[in-house]
């Protein structure tokens, strides 16, 4: 992974210290471098036809999806839920693994807007912003294993106003979790495949216990697998559980828990030029400790690094291929640690009030781990490992009450409350030995020689919604708002040259209004309107606290980001067919933006500003079609135009980017999906493929990954042996083997010119599963 701060826009900052002043680290962000009201019932609702491929959202004022968990239950098991969600119409995944589950890889936009402009939740719970360095939740994939979702939902516009979120500019993604079997039963299904990738899933239903007593369920997952290319391996294991016990005929009482532990070996960040000049595989050299050491101090006897010299012999020349010690590193890691509890009660039934409130707990530990050339270990080797560290211990209640009040519709009012108490560290851990390394990257580091920084961060974040659902006839109007106060303050532990201090985002009036109007039969027309404001986040890697404390206190005017949706569409159910179509409009204003202050190499923090604002447009559509025998076909588009209103200018008034024009980065103009599938009796199969135009990696658009088509595909067959259940299924990714380039902006994005910032795509990859259930 590369840790380079580019002179450029970026979305982090790096740090300077007093004792790597001759051997200033690099990196920009985390460890990884530079870079319709909803229902009260959190639960997973029904589809309204178990055959369908996706849901559409009928009678919702604003465009949404659903899938279900046969969608993620026929791709490669493992698979992440939001590789599952890709085929929607708007949708950009990417990652560079085979199962879209490498977090330091994954990335997903919807509409132009990045990941940490998207609300995710799962249960209701909200999981932060989808990103690698999360500083206020946690990746669905340590939240949950993919065989316990029960339905995804995809809101592609602001969504949800009721969605535990302050950062849904573009959307939100909700996850909803499977309820426990009625019938007592186990599932287990074992996979293997391509690198040695080995996958363990055990699920036990309780059943029902008693008459109309309460249900349960445990599940474990265990999943390792070697890295397509260079050495290491990515590894999880999981446990879930979750119960259900009525209380009343009216009232029931929902608890879940999850732990994860997940360790992943990375892949190392290419440019276009290293894959011209290195190839599609090279990657880190965590095989080869003697030559990493030989790069390092090479990298400091030619100045290169500005570390220490230790070995003048090592000479000043690059060893072959190397031409710079960034090309490859020893190794580098994410750990991460994860326990997430909740407990809520929840009316059911026929209740003329619906309502919900549901309490949560969640504890991460982690470390990104990086065996950096540029600060060496006081024993004299020239590497030393860098970490970035996390600590998450956050607690939250939310939940809602609703009725039908006549005249006046159906009211919604719901609240949510979060304290995240986070601490956030950068230190350095040596090592003892020229030949062979003294540290497991896959082990949690402890007993390091310095720290650079090390801070806690508390926000408190309070939200409320109203939502009425009016009906005039065919016609139905939702009019409705949300607001929220997040108050946050940093304070320094091992303060280094980040800022300290105190800062808010508030905004009690974000209002929503949308329509449906049914034609008659199976057709209706939707559109609606939606304003949403994101709050500021608190850590050392992004955000107003990842600067100078000169820069926080001259922050002044800095403005919270916003977006205004607009959309407009139809859906329609005839027959075999259903299909929608929907227009969208978006006005996104306050873009921030953290530029580097001075050369990259110095580590001065970022300086964060308002940069402008962008406007979006685009057209999505989605089509699927039941056919005779067991077949089904379904087909999705999207055009999106976003580009950048304005061009960035430094605080003397200078241009540093000519953007105004420009496409957004990362935000392909076509994106399109299709798949044939196929149930019997006996066998079943899917292919599908997936089509993305090009995309930029530079604001300035000088650089760019051209465009792609990927297939996949799936066969299987259902057995039942002595009367007992089974399903042979395997799975092909990347069928045809393209070569491919997935991740773009794995360390942020620069102004113009090729970076170091791309990851390679997985290549061809194969799968088989037994499942059964008893």
């Amino acid at each position: 992974m590369i840790r380079i701060v580019s002179a450029c826009l970026l979305a982090g900052t790096a740090l300077s210290w007093p004792l790597a002043a001759q051997a200033a680290d690099k990196p920009v962000a985390d460890d990884k471098p530079a870079t319709a009201a909803p229902t009260v019932d959190d639960s997973a609702p029904a589809a309204a036809d178990a055959t369908d491929i996706i849901v559409i959202g009928r009678g919702e004022s604003r465009q949404v999806q659903r899938i279900g968990a046969a969608d993620i239950d026929i791709l490669a098991s493992g698979t992440s839920p939001l590789k599952a969600i890709s085929k929607l119409p708007g949708v950009n995944f990417q990652s560079a693994d085979p199962f879209g589950a490498y977090e330091w890889s994954e990335r997903v936009s919807i509409r132009g807007f990045n990941q940490n402009q998207l609300g995710f939740t799962l249960d209701g719970i909200p999981l932060g912003d989808g990103s690698y360095g999360n500083v206020n939740g946690l990746h669905i994939s340590r939240a949950i294993s993919s065989e316990n979702i029960g339905e995804t939902r995809v809101s592609q516009g602001a969504g949800s106003i009721g969605t535990q979120a302050t950062n849904n500019l573009g959307g939100t993604v909700e996850f909803f979790s499977s309820d426990p079997s009625e019938t007592f039963g186990v599932t287990a299904n074992g996979t293997y495949g391509s690198d040695n990738a080995v996958r363990a899933f055990f699920r036990l239903d309780t059943g029902t216990l008693g008459d109309n007593g309460p249900s349960a369920y445990v599940s474990y997952a265990f999943a390792d697998t070697d890295k397509w290319k260079g050495w290491g391996s990515q590894r999880q294991s999981q446990v879930n559980a979750k119960f259900i016990a009525p209380v009343t005929p009216g009232i029931r009482l929902v608890g879940a828990f999850d732990f994860s532990a997940r360790r992943e070996n990375d892949y190392q960040d290419m440019s276009l030029d290293m894959i011209r000049r290195l190839g599609w595989r090279w990657d880190n050299i965590s095989n080869d400790f003697p030559l990493a050491v030989e790069v390092a101090q090479v990298g400091a006897n030619n100045g290169y690094t500005g570390a220490p010299v230790t070995n003048p012999a090592a000479g000043t020349a690059w060893p072959a291929p190397f031409a710079n010690a960034d090309d490859a590193y020893f190794d580098a890691a994410g750990l991460r640690n994860d326990y997430l509890a909740s407990l809520g009660a929840e009316s059911r039934g026929d209740s003329k009030i619906k309502w919900s409130l549901k309490g949560y707990y969640h504890s991460n530990h982690g470390q990104g781990i990086w065996f950096t050339p540029y600060v060496p270990s006081p024993s004299g080797v020239p590497i030393s490992v860098r970490t970035t560290e996390y600590d998450i211990r956050r607690k939250g209640v939310f939940g809602s009450v609703g009725g039908d009040l006549g005249m006046f519709g159906e009211l919604t009012v719901g609240g949510w409350y979060e304290r995240n108490d986070f601490r956030q560290a950068r230190r350095y851990y040596g090592l003892d030995s020229l030949t062979v390394s003294t540290r497991n990257s896959l082990d949690f580091q402890d007993y390091p020689f310095a720290t650079q920084w090390d801070f806690q961060y508390h926000t408190d974040t309070v939200q409320y919604y109203v939502e009425d659902k009016l009906t005039f006839g065919n016609l139905t109007v939702n009019l409705g708002w949300k607001g929220y106060d997040v108050r946050a303050t940093a304070t320094p532990i091992v303060g280094g040259n980040l800022a300290q201090g105190k800062i808010k985002t508030t905004d009690w009036f974000q209002p929503h209004a949308g329509f449906v109007y049914k034609l008659g039969g199976q057709a209706e027309v939707f559109g609606g309107f939606t304003e949403v404001t994101r709050a500021f986040v608190a850590s050392a890697t992004g955000g107003p606290f990842a600067t100078t404390q000169v820069g926080f206190n001259n922050l002044g005017n800095l403005k919270p980001e916003t977006s205004d949706t607009y959309e407009l569409g139809a859906r329609v159910h005839s027959g075999p067919f259903t299909g929608s179509i929907a227009g969208y409009y978006i006005d996104f204003q306050n873009r921030l933006l953290a530029f580097a202050n001075g050369a990259g190499i110095i580590g001065n923090p970022a300086i964060l500003q308002n940069v402008g604002s962008v406007r979006s447009y685009g057209v999505e559509a989605t089509g699927q079609v039941k056919l005779p025998y067991g077949f089904g076909l379904f087909a999705s588009y999207a055009y999106n135009d976003s580009t950048y209103r304005d061009n960035v200018f430094n605080a003397a008034g200078a241009v540093i980017a000519n953007t105004a024009g420009k496409t957004v980065v990362d935000a392909p103009k076509h994106i399109a999906s299709g798949e044939i599938t196929y149930d019997g009796t006996l066998f079943f199969g899917r292919i599908g493929a997936n089509y993305m135009s090009k995309r930029y990696f530079t604001y300035e658009n000088d650089q760019s990954v051209p465009g792609r088509v990927l297939f996949d595909a799936t066969v299987g067959v259902h057995l039942d042996i002595d009367g007992r259940k089974f399903e042979l299924q395997g799975n092909a990714t990347n069928l045809f083997d393209k070569k491919y380039i997935a991740t773009i902006g794995s360390n942020g994005f620069g102004n113009r010119g090729d970076n170091q910032t791309l990851l390679v795509g997985a290549p061809q990859q194969f799968f088989v599963t037994l499942k059964t259930k008893f």
